[in-house]
């Protein structure tokens, strides 16, 4: 990728008092147990990858597989013990404090689980607070905030103070002032894992259109996988602080690189990952419903409306041409059927 925003090679963070010269004394083949033995514990273990601008890119694994470390590593609020970390081309180890507070205050967001929201402060007051660190003045901050207010639909609750809102609505505070900064990147450590699956699923679509019309680079951390299924352009599975595949979600389901990964997602329904696109026929001149889809949806997003069809279904591109037919039988045996031939 010659786009990437965010580009790892070959990262390591090892957690212990001889962490750097066990890495160096194992030129990079690192055996945790081994390391245990000696005192250290690995965190994350040659992590080489890239993520390109406008990508979201989620990392999962279980608790303590090292997520939240590699993404602590790539902001560098926790120090890697070898490896590379360019951020758009720069060396992100090699920045000085000052260069690297600069760094965060201008290109980066984070969210994390916990909203660490300034119970003292109002909503519009909590969204302009950075802008006001970084020295904008008051008026332009509150003016921006209110536009942030509003870009997560809390209008009529920015004078609220956080003890006086939801869980759902603390978070969109969250990412709202996360957002008021305008960074390029976007860090998210399982900022909806607090919330109840309600309020969750309405985040997550939140956060979906949020994407959509921001196109930010981001890495996301969760431990959930359907949440994961339903957000990512890419997956990255960790185990042990060893990155076991990075792919697209239908890939990571259908061809899985490990034992572990085809353990991790063999529950997975294919429709939650198949797109219409997997799974349409050429077009041809039979008549069609007057429903279309899009070749990009889910299937189990659009499942229900084309088995309410007694005619087969357009598929249409981004620009509303039609690029194949669904015939709702494909849905049935998708959905109910043996294995779709992926090869």
């Amino acid at each position: 990728m010659s786009n990437a925003v965010i580009k790892c090679e070959s990262v390591y963070k090892i957690f212990g008092a001889n962490a750097k010269k066990m890495l160096q004394d194992s030129n990079g083949n690192v055996d945790a147990k081994t390391f245990q033995e000696n005192g250290c514990i690995v965190g994350v273990n040659n992590a080489s990858f890239e993520v390109s601008k406008g990508e979201m890119l989620v990392v999962m694994g279980l608790s303590g597989s090292g997520k939240s470390t590699l993404l602590r590593c790539i902001s560098r609020l926790t120090e890697a013990t070898g490896g590379k970390i360019f951020i758009e081309g720069q060396d992100l180890l090699s920045l000085n404090n000052k260069e690297l507070i600069d760094l965060r205050r201008n290109k980066m967001g984070m969210v994390f689980q916990s909203f660490a929201l300034l119970p003292h402060k109002t909503v519009l007051e909590n969204i302009a607070f950075p802008l006001q660190i970084k020295g904008i003045e008051d008026q332009e901050s509150i003016n921006k905030a209110m536009d942030m207010v509003k870009l997560v639909g809390l209008d009529g609750r920015e004078n609220y103070f956080p003890r006086e809102l939801s869980g759902g609505q603390q978070q969109r505070v969250g990412i709202a002032r996360s957002l008021a900064v305008e960074p390029d990147i976007w860090f998210l450590d399982e900022p909806f894992s607090a919330l109840d699956p309600l309020i969750r699923k309405e985040m997550q679509d939140e956060f979906l259109r949020l994407q959509e019309k921001l196109q930010k680079t981001i890495m996301f951390i969760t431990h959930d996988f359907d949440e994961a299924l339903k957000l990512a352009d890419r997956i990255a599975i960790m185990k042990d602080g060893i990155i076991e595949q990075l792919d697209t979600p239908a890939n990571i389901v259908l061809k899985p690189a490990t034992e572990y990964v085809r353990k991790f997602t063999e529950e997975v329904p294919r429709e939650k990952v198949l797109k219409i696109e997997d799974i349409m026929d050429k077009p041809n001149n039979e008549n069609l419903s007057d429903l279309k889809v899009s070749k990009d949806e889910i299937i189990e997003n659009v499942a229900e409306k084309i088995l309410n069809q007694e005619k087969s279904v357009g598929v249409i591109d981004k620009n509303d041409q039609i690029v194949g037919i669904v015939q709702p039988s494909k849905i049935i045996n998708t959905v109910f059927g043996g294995k779709k031939n992926n090869d």
